[in-house]
């Protein structure tokens, strides 16, 4: 059986040495060499997209990669692609990092510099272990996406557009379609989920700062469940307390998450975070809601290139959600689409506030009812971004009036374009070096060399 290997490196000389000693291996058929991690997530992804068997055997992790730290790819790669068996290449071979490789996921460890053996004896294993998951899968028309459910990540262009209340939204709808579904909240200093849905809980992700090995009962410690079906993992209670939830933390929470929950909702407010870009970053959906008005779009075509040069986020793979629209309205969202460059979901939402005002006074958003046009298009709008399950309603279930299918409803707009739903993208590396500051900085040295 032929063997396909795909070596990780950012180095150039190391990228050559290590293709010329792949090419030495009986049976082996080495890819070029990607130069970083974010390279190496979407040559994986696009192959996962063809089938499991496109995807190769073995990838080759070179200790130096970027800007992903090694055992933080590794440990990406793992979840993602469980089909593919990961090698890393270290100078230290010692028993602590060779645990750590392990709980990542990695399936060996070769000691730099290279041996012919070494390398042949832990390749050799590792296809040998991939070609048995894949084996156990049995699917080989489907890619693996590793365990769990998907993660869609709301941000505002700018305050007051309603971000909160949009993802709140989105979450009561998939819990209402039957998905277990989580609710984060990721504006770790103006969080303001728990206000909405009249909770107070002394937990929040602040308290999962730290940990390394988020256990289901740890998460379930940290979580509250509430009576509206949802897992709520809210924000901090003192806002200082939020800059201690970096980019590593929103990680090892998201991954967490995924694997419990069949849909995870972050509201990432309206400010870009470590945390909440990292989690833009890597969701499978990532949610831009504005309101039709010149200094909101403006906001949002800033906020959209903000992302593109942190590499946070394509504008083409992001979806906007127009609120607060009416047909009167000068800017619609045909204009907004073409401004942004981004997706505009097809269903926008009405300006009728008096709608909601006695349920966000009161703050029980859950109780809204169904007949508002607000929960209507907002529930269409997250099954035009495919966050609902099809189960079968009846015709007063609130997921069918969110479709339109209940007596009165209103019928959904006309199709319009689709919204761009893209495999988890790279995660960028968000840790502050020695001489940076603030939470961006190596996100800010990545924008200012493009």
């Amino acid at each position: 059986m032929t063997t396909r290997i795909l070596p990780a490196a950012g180095d150039p000389d190391a990228a050559r040495a290590i293709s010329t000693l792949l090419s030495q291996l009986p049976a082996a058929e080495p890819a070029a060499p990607v130069p970083d991690s974010a390279s190496l997530l979407d040559t994986l992804g696009r192959l996962a997209a063809e089938s499991v068997d496109e995807l190769p055997e073995v990838v080759l992790v070179h200790e130096r990669i970027g800007p992903v730290p090694a055992l933080d790819l590794i440990r990406e790669v793992a979840l993602r692609f469980p089909a593919v068996g990961v090698v890393l290449l270290s100078s230290d071979t010692g028993p602590a990092l060779f645990s750590a490789a392990m709980d990542s996921g990695a399936r060996g460890l070769v000691g730099l510099p290279p041996s012919y053996e070494e390398v042949a004896a832990r390749v050799q294993a590792a296809a040998q272990w991939a070609a048995g998951v894949r084996r156990h899968l049995g699917r080989p028309a489907e890619a693996p996406t590793g365990p769990g459910g998907r993660v869609v990540t709301v941000a505002g262009a700018k305050g007051g557009v309603g971000t909160t209340f949009t993802a709140v939204q989105f979450a009561l709808a998939a819990a209402a379609a039957g998905r277990r579904t989580a609710l984060v909240d990721l504006d770790l200093q103006a969080g303001d989920v728990g206000s909405y849905l009249d909770v107070q809980f002394r937990r929040s992700v602040a308290d999962l700062v730290g940990i390394q090995d988020i256990s289901p009962r740890v998460l379930q410690d940290a979580v509250y469940d509430d009576r509206t079906g949802l897992a709520l993992l809210l924000a901090p209670a003192d806002g200082e307390r939020g800059e201690e939830v970096d980019d590593r933390t929103a990680r090892h929470v998201v991954a967490a998450l995924r694997s419990r929950y069949e849909l995870v909702v972050i509201d990432c407010g309206t400010q870009v975070t470590g945390a909440n870009a990292a989690a833009v970053e890597g969701a499978d959906v990532a949610v831009l809601v504005t309101t039709p008005d010149v200094v909101s779009v403006r906001a949002t075509k800033r906020m959209v290139r903000m992302w593109e040069r942190l590499q946070v986020r394509k504008a083409e793979d992001t979806a906007v959600v127009v609120n607060r629209w009416s047909k009167h309205t000068e800017i619609q969202p045909a204009l907004i689409e073409k401004i942004t460059k981004t997706r505009v979901v097809r269903t926008p939402v009405p300006a009728a506030f008096k709608e909601l005002q006695a349920v966000v006074d009161a703050g029980r958003v859950q109780d809204l009812d169904n007949r508002s046009t607000v929960k209507q298009a907002l529930w269409t709008a997250a099954a035009d971004l495919g966050l609902l399950a099809a189960p079968a309603t009846g015709p007063e279930h609130p997921a069918a009036v969110a479709a339109g299918t209940a007596p009165g409803a209103a019928a959904p707009p006309a199709p319009g374009s689709a919204v761009a739903v893209r495999t988890p993208g790279p995660v960028a590396r968000l840790r502050r070096g020695a001489g940076d500051r603030g939470a961006l900085g190596p996100w800010l040295r990545r924008s200012r060399e493009h």
